[in-house]
């Protein structure tokens, strides 16, 4: 019995056992995080994506308030483009206020902010159905769209 005993080596402790599970387990994080990335790049570009395209509608929406109370006012729909016209101004506000985060590039701000001034009587012309109203609101329309894509 004294020869079978050295032939067969002891077992191995439970420190083995327990570095092959942290080899496993190593190598199931590396794994894990070589899926990870290409798929956090992936999302983050959507991501920025989603936020340019959120931008780009913000302003074509602007862009159609105010070109739609331009088109009413040339066909003597005062109220309707009065209405328009004072939302376009109320947004346009939000937006610019925004700031760092608005939709509107930080340089092209202080011509926005210039677009205010007309606000006021513009909106009196409409309330008055002037009909002068509806070359200031088409005077708006192309200051706005020089402000926003402009370099």
């Amino acid at each position: 019995m004294s020869e079978n005993r050295e032939m067969n080596p002891p077992t191995t402790s439970g420190g083995s056992t327990l570095r092959r599970v942290g080899i496993y387990a190593g190598v199931l994080g590396l794994v894990f995080l070589l899926g990870l990335v290409p798929m956090w790049l992936t999302a983050r570009e959507r991501g920025s994506e989603r936020d340019d395209a959120r931008k780009e509608l913000t302003l074509a929406r602007l862009e159609n308030l105010i070109s739609g109370a331009a088109l009413d006012a040339g066909r003597g729909e005062y109220e309707a483009a009065r209405q328009q016209t004072s939302e376009f101004f109320t947004r346009l506000r939000a937006e610019a206020d925004l700031r760092d985060r608005s939709a509107i590039a930080p340089g092209r701000l202080e011509q926005i902010d210039g677009l205010f001034a007309y606000r006021d009587d513009i909106i009196t012309l409409l309330a008055r159905s002037d009909p002068s109203s509806a070359s200031r609101i088409a005077d708006l329309y192309f200051a706005y769209r020089r402000a926003v894509r402009s370099g």
